[in-house]
C-alpha cells in the first residue's frame, strides 16, 4: 500500500535574496485530499559576500558557474543540516530543494537551479528531491511557474492565488485547466532601490509612500513587451536587469519616487492581469507585508476579498509547496500542469538523490 504520511523538509532561495526558506512539514493524502501542518520553520539570511556573488552569477562563464554550483551546494547542504540538528527533527522522509535560479531562459531551452548537484543527499544524509524545472523547459515549457499545482492541491478554496516575491505570480482555474503566469517584478526591483538607500527592504512601503509618483516613467513601464505576451509566460532576474532596471535608470529621479512609481506599476498590473476583478484571492510572500502596495493593489481591485494567511502560510508556502512537488515525485505523479509552464504535457518532474 502506497504511503499516506510524509514528513518532508521543504526549501527555497527566491530571487529576492532574501534568504533560505526551510519548513519541517507534514503532507497527508486522505479520501483522494492533501492536508497540510507546518511545525518548525526557519530563514536563513545569506552574508554580504554571498549577496554579492548571487546578485552577479548570472553574468558568469561556465567554469565559474560550476564552481558556484558546487559551492552553493555545500551551503545548501549546511544550512539544511543546521536546520535538522537545531530542531532535534527525526524521521524525515526527504529534503525537498528548488535550489537558487541563476539562469532562467526557457526561449533558449536554458534554466539553472545551483545547489541540486547529487552530492547534497551525501553530505546531509537524506533522500534529496530536486531541480524540479529542467524537465520541463526539456518538454518545451517555460519551467515556471510550478507552484500553481500546490494552490490547487492545497489552496482550492481560494479564486486566485497571488505570491508576491521576487516577481508576482498568479494562479486560477478556467474551465477544467489550472492557469498560471508571472505577472511582473516585485522585490526584485523594489528591493535594489531600497539597498541603494542602505536598507536591505523598504518596510512596510514606507519610504514609496512618501515618494511621488512619476507619470511618464509609469505609463513606460507600463508599455513593455513582456506585458503584451499571452501566457504562459515566465519572468528572471536577467529580464530585469536587461529591460527593466535600465529603463527606470533613464527617469533621473530620487529613489524614493523610483518606488513610488514602481509600486504603482505593480498593483496597476496585477490588476490587469486578472480575468475577474471580484472574488477572493490569497496573497502570499514578502510582498503581503508591503502596506502601501496592499493599499494600492486594494485600490485597483475594490471588489476583491484580499486574504493575508498567518505568517508561516505566507512566508513558507513555495517552501511548503516545494515539499509537496517533491512527495509528488516520490509517488510517481504528476507534478507540473502543462497548462501552466506550456510543456507538451503534464509530468512528474525532479531529480531523486539517496545518500
Amino acid at each position: 500500500m502506497r504511503k499516506q504520511t510524509y514528513n518532508v523538509i521543504g526549501v527555497m532561495s527566491g530571487t529576492s535574496l532574501d534568504g533560505i526558506d526551510l519548513a519541517e512539514i507534514k503532507l497527508i493524502f486522505s479520501d483522494g485530499k492533501w492536508t497540510f501542518e507546518i511545525s518548525q520553520t526557519e530563514t536563513v539570511a545569506y552574508e554580504d559576500s554571498w549577496l554579492e556573488i548571487l546578485r552577479s552569477a548570472s553574468s558568469l562563464d561556465q567554469n565559474p558557474l560550476a564552481e558556484l554550483d558546487t559551492d552553493y551546494t555545500t551551503l545548501l547542504a549546511s544550512v539544511i543540516k543546521s536546520f535538522v540538528d537545531k530542531n532535534n527533527l527525526v524521521n524525515i522522509d526527504a529534503v525537498c530543494s528548488h535550489g537558487h535560479t541563476v539562469l532562467h531562459q526557457p526561449q533558449n531551452k536554458l534554466t539553472l537551479q545551483i545547489g541540486n548537484l547529487p552530492e547534497i543527499s551525501k553530505l546531509i544524509g537524506y533522500t534529496v528531491v530536486c531541480d524540479f524545472r529542467v524537465a520541463d523547459v526539456a518538454l518545451g515549457g517555460q519551467g515556471a511557474p510550478l507552484v500553481p499545482i500546490g494552490d490547487r492541491l492545497l489552496f482550492s478554496k481560494y479564486d486566485y492565488c497571488m505570491n508576491l516575491g521576487g516577481f508576482s505570480n498568479v494562479s486560477f482555474e478556467h474551465g477544467n485547466q489550472r492557469i498560471a503566469f508571472d505577472i511582473c517584478p516585485v522585490n526584485t526591483v523594489l528591493n535594489n532601490y531600497a539597498n541603494e538607500l542602505g536598507m536591505p527592504f523598504d518596510d512596510g512601503g514606507k519610504t514609496a509612500a512618501s515618494g511621488e509618483l512619476n507619470e511618464e516613467l509609469l505609463h513606460q513601464l507600463n508599455t513593455l513587451e513582456f506585458y503584451k505576451l499571452a501566457y504562459p509566460k515566465s519572468l528572471g532576474i536577467e529580464y530585469v536587469n536587461k529591460h527593466v532596471l535600465p529603463l527606470i535608470e533613464t527617469a533621473v529621479l530620487p529613489a524614493a519616487d523610483k518606488l513610488r512609481t514602481f509600486t504603482e506599476h505593480i498593483a496597476l498590473q496585477i490588476s490587469l492581469a486578472l480575468p475577474e476583478k471580484s472574488g477572493s484571492i490569497l496573497i502570499t510572500g514578502g510582498g503581503a507585508y508591503n502596506t502601501f502596495l496592499m493599499e494600492r493593489l486594494k485600490y485597483y481591485l475594490p471588489e476583491m476579498d484580499v486574504e493575508i494567511p498567518d505568517p508561516k502560510i505566507l512566508e513558507y508556502k513555495e517552501a511548503l509547496i516545494f515539499a509537496l512537488l517533491g512527495v509528488l515525485k516520490l509517488r510517481n505523479e504528476n507534478n507540473v500542469l502543462a497548462s501552466v509552464t506550456g510543456a507538451s504535457r503534464d509530468h512528474s518532474s525532479g531529480k531523486i538523490f539517496l545518500p
